[in-house]
């Protein structure tokens, strides 16, 4: 087997000259007026690496906008959000919260304040909707269109009067009112308005009308003085007190469930849907 070993070697004595007369002698070599056989190349700059403004940020910019990888990401952000809310519904009013659209709801009960936010952000696709408590003052059982009008526009006035929200803070307004369309049949109807200063929009929608037996609103007559102070707008007692009262299981602000089938939820998400669409279309076009 071969080894390889160390062996002395013996270098020219041309090698080993001083390594100060070595750069005296390449300097001669390169004097102005001489010949010289070594060549240097040309300083180009990398084409890979750019020196314009923004650099791999612009560029990075650049693919971003480019419609085709605009399209691919909003369809992963979906398909990624739809997943989410499958896994947990309750996730959609966080996901969705945000955007341009601020919205203020007149009251804190999460029955309208929920209804009005998941309509709101299924028309727009994002929206931040909250609640604020907010007096009517007028009878707690409003009676007629005319009451249910000033009762949910008195709850936006207050809030903007009290500096809870601000004069140009767009608010929706939800009021439950009674009302006699035909002769001694009497229905519960939900009146919603949207209050756009900025815009200068304001915008009215209704509930569908659920159906109250004649009873029980007289029943509801019946509890209120007739000196009532209040009396012009409605009722001291609302018809959900006393039907909690005479039918046993119902709840006083969701009653609408034993009468109909459909929740007072569900009844305010739909009018909230179409006072948001009519509210969509009045918006100026976005400006980008």
């Amino acid at each position: 087997m071969t080894q390889h070993g160390r062996f002395p070697v013996k270098l020219p004595e041309s090698t080993l000259a001083d390594p100060i007369t070595q750069q005296a002698n390449l300097s001669s070599a390169l004097a102005p007026g001489t010949d010289s056989t070594i060549t240097f190349p040309e300083e180009h700059d990398d084409p890979r690496v750019s020196t314009a403004t923004g650099g791999l940020w612009g560029f990075i910019k650049g693919v971003a906008e480019n419609p085709m990888v605009k399209s691919v990401l909003d369809k992963t952000r979906h398909s990624v959000e739809t997943m989410i809310t499958t896994l947990d519904p309750g996730m959609v009013p966080y996901i969705k919260t945000g955007g341009e659209l601020d919205i203020v709801v007149t009251s804190n009960k999460e029955v309208k304040v929920a209804a009005i936010r998941d309509a709101f952000q299924e028309v727009f696709g994002m929206a931040v909707v909250t609640g604020e408590a907010a007096q009517s003052n007028i009878a707690p059982q409003p009676v007629g269109y005319a009451a249910g009008l000033k009762g949910a526009q008195e709850r936006i006035d207050s809030l903007r009067r009290t500096g809870v929200i601000h004069e140009k803070q767009p608010a929706v307004s939800a009021e439950s009112f009674i009302e006699e369309l035909l002769p001694d049949k009497w229905f519960d109807i939900g009146c919603l308005i949207i209050e756009d200063p900025i815009h200068g929009i304001h915008l009215e929608a209704f509930t569908q009308a659920t159906p109250v037996p004649l009873q029980y609103v007289q029943q509801a007559k019946s509890l209120t003085p007739e000196d009532y102070s209040l009396r012009w707008s409605g009722l001291l007692v609302t018809v959900g007190e006393v039907l909690e009262k005479n039918i046993q299981n119902v709840n006083r602000t969701d009653w609408h469930m034993v009468f109909t089938g459909m929740s007072r939820r569900q009844m305010i998400y739909g009018a909230a849907k179409a006072l948001a669409g009519m509210y969509k279309q009045q918006l100026p076009p976005r400006t980008v």
